[in-house]
């Protein structure tokens, strides 16, 4: 199964369409913030979530317990596909729906590698991965820069290095963030 959670009006072949809006006209109505999801364990083996997880769980109780059910409705190896708008942009600010920014530092505090790596170093990172008996793999991790940044960086009038240094420094330089994170959970 493949899921394209908050689906809005993004409808995708080969994917069970969900929304908890009727006005979208998804195949599966479905609060996403309402615990359990009415998924089985380890039946995902792709999950789409495009402009959907910032909307999502303002209470961090809710936010983890999304979090929980994600890892819950993966297979092993599952691929979670997350796009957010970046926190520095103008269209994460103005959205009043927006509860709270994705970023990739946050979903890697889901790794139980990058846990024990910043315990290693010596940081203070909240072991939610382990709190919460996820485990998700970064596999990749791409900016969205937006003009005239997108432009420049094509001409090679900035490096990328310039165009990291820009996105910290100003906003409205990198307009979303793709995420795609793996599951890794044993075989069930």
């Amino acid at each position: 199964m493949k899921l394209n959670l908050g689906c809005g009006m993004r409808k995708l072949d080969g994917h069970l369409n969900v929304d908890a809006s009727p006005h979208c006209e998804p195949d599966l109505l479905v609060d996403l913030e309402v615990l359990p999801w009415p998924f089985e364990t380890s039946s995902a083996e792709e999950i789409v979530m495009s402009h959907v997880l910032e909307h999502l769980g303002q209470a961090p109780a809710v936010y983890l317990g999304i979090i929980k059910e994600l890892y819950r409705v993966c297979r092993p190896d599952a691929l979670v596909r997350v796009v957010v708008p970046h926190p520095h942009h103008d269209d994460f600010l103005t959205d009043p729906t927006h509860v709270r920014p994705i970023t990739l530092q946050g979903l890697e505090m889901f790794s139980r590698k990058k846990i024990r790596e910043g315990q290693a170093r010596g940081a203070a990172t909240t072991p939610l991965a382990l709190m919460l008996d996820v485990d998700f793999e970064v596999v990749s991790a791409e900016a969205q820069p937006v003009e005239p940044w997108l432009t420049r960086l094509r001409k090679r009038e900035i490096s990328p290095q310039d165009l990291a240094y820009a996105a910290r420094t100003y906003r409205n330089v990198i307009g979303a963030t793709s995420i795609v994170l793996r599951a890794l959970k044993p075989a069930t």
